[in-house]
């Protein structure tokens, strides 16, 4: 993205970089402290804590948890994609894993389908008990410096959709990489945001820039930088993939950015498009088509596999 010189530079605290947006009272810049845009400032870790633990699945995502249990047959090609590249990797004797910000724990109860010994970590009370309620053991708490130690050792910890939304990703993932053994493979997965698709879109129906959502999402990676993140803690990424990109519907007319009715609707055809290539025999084409994706620096989400030399 082409910065506007005009733009200020802001300093707050560690951080320092252009901005790039401001939103909700929030600056988003692009730190060159950090190596990713994140939003200035940063709330307090309590304040966060209060608000993830109560209030997220309440107030702020109230059909997730429904929407999660319904999306699961889709969602599980994912899951199951991500095993398979760990059991590749490993091996057949490492089978441990834990999954920080473990949400209802659908992809917790997959991977223990098929084998693996599996512990959750997870702020809210709500999703904890999703869990529980499935069989799947769940500390419930926040992943930290404090509470990593407690929690063993892991030959994969993978973290879906958390580095967006905590104040210190870096010492998040440096943390997680210290409970993983040589060999042992860190997986991230974050939004693609500031990405050409989501740029087309906004042109081409007018919308704004509808993935900054501060105070929620804190953080902005795309896959330069998410690889970056990773790096700089000495984990050697060896796989990247992605999901659909979602921003094609905006590209052909249909804004579900203002409309939550369509954004449902466009997410069904997206899940309709990946499961063709399942009913078809086709599941090493669905996942040949989305690495080529993630190569190119594009799709919805970065995912990246990473492994500790």
């Amino acid at each position: 993205m082409d910065l506007a010189a005009s733009e200020p530079i802001i300093a707050w605290q560690s951080h320092e970089g252009r901005r790039i947006a401001r939103v909700n009272g929030y600056d988003i810049i692009a730190c060159e402290i950090c190596g990713f845009r994140h939003a200035l400032p940063l709330p307090e870790p309590d304040a966060m804590e209060r608000a993830y633990r109560d209030a997220y699945y309440t107030e702020e995502k109230p059909t997730f948890l429904a929407h999660a249990g319904e999306d699961q047959q889709w969602a599980e090609l994912a899951q199951r994609d991500r095993l398979e590249i760990f059991e590749r990797l490993l091996g057949p004797a490492r089978r441990k894993l834990l999954d920080i910000g473990s949400g209802p724990g659908f992809f917790l109860r997959t991977a223990k389908q098929t084998g693996w010994r599996v512990l959750g970590i997870e702020p809210s009370r709500q999703a904890a008990a999703h869990a529980r309620a499935m069989g799947i053991e769940v500390v419930e708490g926040f992943f930290n410096e404090d509470t990593a130690p407690g929690l063993g050792r892991f030959d994969v910890v993978h973290m879906n959709n958390v580095l967006e939304h905590v104040p210190d990703p870096m010492s998040v993932v440096n943390a997680a990489r210290d409970l993983i053994d040589r060999g042992g493979i860190l997986c991230i997965n974050v939004p693609n945001d500031f990405s050409p698709l989501q740029f087309a879109g906004r042109a081409a129906v007018g919308a704004g820039e509808w993935w900054l959502a501060p105070p929620h999402h804190l953080n902005y990676f795309d896959f330069e930088s998410a690889s970056g993140l990773l790096d700089r803690v000495g984990l050697k990424v060896v796989e990247r993939t992605t999901s659909f990109p979602m921003e094609l519907f905006l590209m052909m007319g249909e804004d579900y950015t203002k409309d939550s009715t369509l954004g449902r609707a466009c997410h069904n055809r997206r899940k309709r498009f990946d499961l063709a290539f399942e009913n078809a025999g086709l599941k090493e084409t669905r996942r040949a088509f989305y690495r080529a994706l993630a190569h190119a620096g594009i799709g919805r989400e970065a995912v990246l596999i990473a492994v500790k030399p």
